[in-house]
C-alpha cells in the first residue's frame, strides 16, 4: 500500500475518532444508541488499514474485526470488566459493561460495506493501483 493510502486511512481514522467521540459525548437516541457501533468497526478498519497494510487477502479484515467485535461483545455478556475489577472509567468505557444482541447487529451493519468494499471489482481495482 502506497504512503499516501496509507495517510488517507490514518486521517480517516482520526476523523471517525472525534466522530466516535461526540456521539459518546453529546449524541443521544439511535444515534448514540446504534450508529456508534455501526461506525466502530469502520473505525477498527481504518485504524489497522493504516498501521497494517499488508493484510491482502480481500475479505480477511472486515472478517477479523467482526469476530473481535464479537469477541469483545461476549466478554461484555460475561461481565469482564466487573470479573477482573477493571475501576478505570476509561476501560470500562472501551470495553463496554453489558451485552446486547442490537450491538452485534450494528458491527455486522458495519461490517458489510467493508466485506462489499473488498470483495467487488471497484475495490480490487483500487486496492490493486496500491
Amino acid at each position: 500500500m502506497r504512503k499516501n493510502n496509507r495517510m488517507i486511512y490514518l486521517l480517516l481514522s482520526v476523523l471517525l475518532f472525534a466522530a466516535e467521540i461526540l456521539i459518546g459525548c453529546f449524541a443521544d437516541g439511535w444515534i448514540r444508541s446504534y450508529f456508534g457501533d455501526v461506525l466502530v468497526i469502520v473505525l477498527l478498519y481504518t485504524m489497522v488499514r493504516s498501521v497494517l497494510p499488508q493484510i491482502r487477502h480481500p475479505g480477511c479484515l472486515p472478517v477479523l474485526l467482526l469476530m473481535f467485535a464479537f469477541l469483545v461483545e461476549g466478554l461484555q455478556a460475561w461481565g469482564f470488566v466487573d470479573r477482573m475489577h477493571i475501576t478505570a472509567p476509561l476501560l470500562r468505557i472501551l470495553i463496554g459493561t453489558s451485552f446486547s444482541w442490537i450491538d452485534m447487529l450494528c458491527y455486522v451493519i458495519g461490517f458489510l460495506p467493508l466485506l462489499l468494499w473488498e470483495l467487488l471489482p471497484v475495490g480490487k481495482r483500487k486496492r490493486a493501483k496500491i
